[in-house]
């Protein structure tokens, strides 16, 4: 098989990511199916786990790019790719090989079509497939959806990480964050550190719950790194909510053993990008005018953004936004500031919200837009109308800013 036949082959299995919650099927079953066919590559490298409703994907990469530079082979596995798939699966930064992809596919292809995993679950066991045979000493594994019955969760982590708890996927996880935290808190593991990174009165007994029934250390890492002097390439302001979090982590990995000198944590944290090769969070996309563009794409991320923005000096606001159709879109249109000039534009997955329902949400909540269905479109008229100290911001989902050609 060639490499366009064997990514063809993959994302046709890719129901959930194209039509949603539908083709969810959570649990550990297809997974460990799946794994024990291969051989249990997941016990065979040691790792830290990460889930959390935002920061997750940055989390994951600050740590992996400290324990990089700490001199540990490390695997690296987050979803979704923006660009390529082969960005998933990376160890030491570099993704894996197209020629790798291909050899695990026709290795275990028959496998896959007798226990029919979902794309995730694939993807998943690909990854802890090439860790294995790549020996990493350690792999930070970023969960997908939730935590307790996310295919991930069949490892045995030296440390947990959950960033925060938010309302996403509530028709998936629940609709409290009570019920949500107790998901998330599925990856606590018995007598093994757990980290939650943002403290919040509604959840926090949840956490201490579920830790004391594991008989497992939990620590609250935002009552713990309150001052960082850490300088971050992540320019986010968010990016400080993960930073506790990645710190405390690196805490408990050295407690039991991990040689983490603080020279690596430094130069780790400043240079995220250019060790693990992520993209999309805060990005300068150009700089006069300045146009950023950013994955946040729930209440609690979008709100975020647009603290940021407005924090910002510039003559006028340009936002390209496009959103997916399962999330509270009302909640999110009502944290546009006043006097930004809209865009709405549509991904090509299935999932997008149509320009349609979109400019029905929005003459409901008062605001005019401009609606163009392409991001890159989009973003070449703003840019013809704005001025050089104008601000253009594209986003509102993962799947719009990854259609963006100057990612």
């Amino acid at each position: 098989m060639t490499y366009t036949e064997v990514e063809a082959w993959l994302l046709d299995l890719q129901s959930y990511y194209k039509v949603g919650k539908v083709a969810y099927h959570p649990g550990l079953v297809g997974i460990e199916k799946l794994c024990q066919a291969l051989g249990n590559p997941h016990k065979q490298f040691r790792s830290v786990h990460v889930a959390g409703t935002n920061g997750k994907g940055s989390s994951s990469h600050m740590l992996a790019s400290v324990l990089q530079e700490a001199g540990h082979k490390t695997g690296l596995y987050t979803s979704p790719h923006l660009k390529s798939f082969t960005e998933r699966i990376r160890v030491n930064g570099q993704p894996i090989g197209e020629e790798s992809i291909v050899d695990f596919v026709e290795r275990y292809k028959r496998t896959i079509e007798e226990i029919k995993p979902s794309f995730f679950e694939v993807t998943v066991a690909m990854a802890f497939d090439y860790f294995a045979r790549q020996r990493v000493d350690i792999a930070v594994i970023e969960v997908g959806l939730g935590g307790r019955l996310d295919s991930t969760n069949i490892i045995s982590p030296e440390v947990s990480l959950i960033t925060n708890i938010g309302l996403d996927h509530t028709d998936l996880l629940g609709d409290t964050l009570e019920v949500i935290a107790g998901e998330k808190a599925g990856i606590i593991k018995p007598d093994t550190p757990v980290i939650i990174g943002e403290s919040h009165p509604e959840t926090e007994d949840v956490f201490k719950q579920i830790a004391r029934k594991q008989e497992a250390p939990i620590f609250f890492a935002d009552q713990m790194h309150k001052d960082s002097h850490y300088e971050l390439d992540l320019k986010g302001d968010y990016q400080q909510k993960n930073l506790s979090g990645v710190l405390e982590v690196i805490q408990q990995l050295r407690e039991i053993s991990w040689i983490i000198p603080e020279a690596a944590v430094e130069k780790g944290l400043s240079a995220v990008v250019e060790n693990t090769g992520l993209k999309g969070r805060w990005q300068k996309l150009s700089e006069s005018p300045l146009t950023i563009s950013d994955t946040g794409h729930n209440k609690e991320g979008v709100e975020l953004l647009m603290q940021q923005l407005k924090s910002l000096t510039y003559d006028q606001l340009y936002l390209i936004l496009g959103f997916v159709n399962d999330k509270k879109i009302d909640d999110i249109l009502a944290l546009l500031p006043e006097g930004a000039q809209l865009v709405f534009c549509r991904s090509s997955q299935q999932r997008a919200l149509s320009l349609e329902d979109l400019k029905s949400k929005a003459e409901q909540a008062g605001l005019e837009a401009d609606y163009i269905p392409d991001v890159n479109q989009a973003l070449e008229i703003v840019r013809k109308k704005a001025g050089r100290n104008d601000l253009i911001f594209v986003g509102g989902s993962t799947f719009v800013v990854a259609e963006l050609n100057e990612l």
